[in-house]
């Protein structure tokens, strides 16, 4: 889906500027933005995603009430390299102070990443998340006093995600599917897996394992099939994992490999929602993992079934051992350094389910997560300077990620899923969170 923009002139959409400005526009953004035809500012426009500048006046100083009245954030990109302009850095700030909200990228990039999240946020208004579960964290499940903690299983998320972005909760049954899964002849699925087993490293695992996630994800593609409105899917996959003989996640890899579906570990409906917003916008890898920073101590290492955390070269306050199902987490494969699908590690789930044994590249990082009621996003810059392994434990192979301070964090961070996106991106999700009107709440 590409971002809709309606071009907006002072003086004339004949003036050459303003014409070859836009001509660039429509050539550097051919695959992220479709431009109607301009408008004069003040006249009345039609429906679009935004407003965009390729030219900038003096006499924005003078029509502040006009410029108000635009959809916000305008777009200002006045160079011909797909940036703003130097010389217009005054203007931009000027209507900053008076109230006008402004998008002026330094780069092609960004200004391709905000395009996209302006198409993003028109597409969001009819789109759906898939979930599979029955009855989350009630009695019988496995861990329901941990679970029954969590936001993603209230109803006001729910709310709260169809007020703030139009989002629909399509929920299915785990214990159907699982159930359906079971059924499908081994045939069938052989057909499916010897289309993929080239690709696919795995490591000790049987062929009833490797079967038996392949039919996971032949049901879930078949959903999906569906209903096209579907850009998120996720599974119940640990609080219920008393339904399934095996767990999803070689079914949410093929799946982002095939179509680039978004995936949620355990069906955490604010994680899919933020790696949705990173997915779509800042095109960098991305993962979902749990969160266990040093200064936690034994409440950390007791989870994880370690003795201690992996030694560091500087202050161990700003370390975070990320560990997920025994690994890192689910990470795809167009992502990794490292791959494999092998065996389960956690004792939650069925003896034949199987688990990712993957890495993201080591060297800067960021960890981003919404917060609920979805009017802020918290970010973190970091890096990730080596990979733990605890024989034994439920961290086989677990990131250590370091952070600016790591005091902070831990009184500031909002949860114990994080997604993690490679390289720094806070800059561009300050750009992100002005477009989907967020306050971005940075811990540095």
């Amino acid at each position: 889906m590409k971002a809709k923009f309606v071009p907006v002139y002072f003086q004339s959409a004949q003036d050459p500027d303003f014409v070859n400005q836009l001509a660039k526009l429509k050539t550097q953004l051919v695959e992220e933005a479709d431009f109607l035809a301009p408008v004069a500012l003040g006249d009345k426009l039609p429906d679009t995603d935004g407003v965009i500048f390729p030219q900038m006046l003096g006499d924005a100083y003078r029509k502040l009430d006009q410029l108000r009245a635009l959809p916000q954030p305008l777009m200002v990109i006045t160079s011909e390299f797909g940036t703003v302009s130097m010389w217009d850095w005054e203007i931009v700030s000027y209507l900053r102070t008076k109230g006008v909200k402004s998008i002026a990228p330094n780069s092609l990039e960004k200004t391709r990443q905000a395009c996209r999240a302006f198409a993003l946020r028109r597409q969001l208004r009819h789109s759906k998340f898939l979930v599979y579960q029955d009855s989350p964290a009630s009695e019988g499940g496995n861990q329901d006093d941990i679970f029954k903690r969590f936001y993603w299983w209230e109803p006001e998320c729910l709310d709260a995600m169809h007020q703030k972005y139009g989002i629909e909760i399509v929920k299915k049954s785990f214990k159907g599917l699982a159930a359906e899964a079971k059924s499908i002849p081994d045939a069938e699925a052989e057909t499916v897996w010897k289309t993929r087993e080239s690709k696919t490293p795995i490591r000790n695992l049987s062929k009833r394992a490797v079967l038996s996630a392949v039919k996971i994800y032949m049901l879930v593609k078949r959903d999906l099939d569906g209903d096209s409105d579907i850009i998120a899917a996720g599974i119940n996959c640990l609080n219920e994992s008393r339904f399934s003989e095996t767990t999803p996640c070689l079914a949410w890899n093929l799946l982002f490999e095939d179509r680039r579906m978004v995936w949620g570990c355990e069906a955490d409906l604010v994680s899919m929602l933020t790696e949705v917003l990173v997915a779509k916008t800042l095109d960098t890898p991305f993962m979902m993992t749990n969160l266990y920073p040093f200064l936690m101590g034994n409440a950390a290492l007791h989870h994880e079934h370690i003795p201690n955390f992996p030694p560091v070269e500087s202050d161990p306050d700003n370390y975070i051992l990320a560990a997920h199902c025994g690994y890192l987490g689910v990470v795809p494969q167009s992502f990794s350094t490292q791959w494999t699908l092998g065996e389960k590690v956690l004792a939650i789930v069925d003896d034949n389910a199987s688990a990712l044994d993957a890495r993201l590249p080591e060297g800067k990082i960021t960890l981003v997560k919404l917060i609920p009621p979805f009017d802020r996003m918290t970010v973190v810059e970091g890096d990730l300077p080596f990979y733990a392994q605890f024989p034994g434990s439920h961290c086989l192979n677990g990131a250590v990620i370091q952070v600016p301070d790591g005091r902070r964090f831990v009184d500031e961070v909002i949860s114990h899923h994080y997604i993690v996106t490679t390289g720094h991106n806070l800059s561009a999700l300050e750009m992100v969170s002005k477009i989907f009107d967020l306050d971005c709440v940075t811990i540095k």
